[in-house]
């Protein structure tokens, strides 16, 4: 049986899509080229690795076991180039980043601070929620991941550097931008523009109110920081986000944060690690460079305070 690496990466994103046109997307293949290399794989094993039920794809038994021993060669493979990268420095490198979308308000001068002093480093971003930024670091397509909220995962490290304070925000116009402090009761009645489920912002928001026995009114469901703003400035609603994410909004004006008692929530950043995982020099640098900002970064809490009170 000759099986190669090619083959057992394609069938992992296969496996793990559920679908040969979303593992074509990610492998930079034509679907044809996908669907031919899972069929020579199956005719050199002698077995059915995928079953085709209706429209969705499903593993057989032996596609399980399979995937688990490709996750397994997938993880190996890097460790070895990990230790290959340790030996040359930072000469040359790679570094696979997974972000949750409002990190990317604060990271890129972060990520230019690291290819200015490390130009032989190549480094790629996958960007989304925190579900599918775990799940890229679950899975080895990334080497370390940045979230608002730390693992639950065993197998998972994460490390605190800097805080992640959310406030209520609201259009100029709206009737709560009034001079004087929102009781969280009183927020509980209007309709919140709200992060998808599996948002870290919005489980943050959930739990708050369910903690002061009271349930947020959600409106329309948004992906974004972004369209939650453009939602709140068009008067849809009010929104929860990252005080890191309003800032030019706040200068201009075209959005206010509210002073609502138990506001803002304090959450933190995480840089997270898979735990047996050997870093890179790559990644240790860049590991660095966030521990380094951890002693002076309260400005985000301080500043989001002071836009309250300004309101007064």
């Amino acid at each position: 049986m000759h099986i190669t690496l090619r083959q057992l990466r394609i069938f992992e994103a296969v496996a793990r899509h559920s679908s040969i046109s979303r593992a074509a997307r990610e492998m930079h293949l034509t679907q044809p080229a996908v669907s031919m290399q899972v069929k020579q794989l199956e005719e050199q094993i002698g077995l059915a690795l995928l079953e085709q039920i209706g429209k969705r794809l499903f593993l057989t038994e032996a596609g399980i076991e399979l995937r688990r021993h490709a996750q397994h060669f997938a993880q190996q493979t890097q460790e070895l180039q990990t230790a290959m990268e340790q030996f040359r420095g930072l000469q040359r490198g790679r570094l696979r980043l997974a972000v949750v979308s409002t990190a990317n308000y604060f990271l890129p001068p972060l990520v230019v601070a690291l290819t200015r002093a490390h130009p032989g480093v190549h480094l790629s971003l996958h960007v989304g929620n925190r579900e599918s930024v775990l799940a890229a670091l679950s899975d080895n397509r990334a080497d370390m991941a940045v979230t608002g909220q730390p693992p639950d995962q065993e197998e998972l490290v994460g490390e605190y550097f800097m805080d992640n304070p959310l406030v209520v925000i609201a259009s100029p116009s709206h009737p709560l931008a009034a001079p004087g402090e929102v009781t969280l009761e009183r927020l509980a009645t209007e309709t919140l523009v709200v992060r998808e489920p599996g948002s870290g912002t919005r489980a943050a928001v959930e739990r708050h109110f369910a903690a002061q026995g009271l349930a947020c009114k959600a409106g329309c469901e948004l992906n974004t920081n972004e369209a939650i703003k453009q939602a709140v400035q068009a008067g849809l609603g009010l929104g929860v986000v990252s005080a890191q994410t309003v800032e030019l909004e706040l200068e201009s004006r075209r959005l206010v944060i509210l002073p609502v008692a138990t506001f803002p929530i304090i959450r933190r950043w995480y840089l997270v690690h898979r735990r047996d995982q050997r870093l890179s020099a790559a990644a240790a640098a860049f590991r660095e460079l966030l521990v380094g900002i951890r002693v002076d970064k309260p400005a985000p809490r301080r500043r989001a305070a002071a836009a309250g009170r300004r309101r007064r």
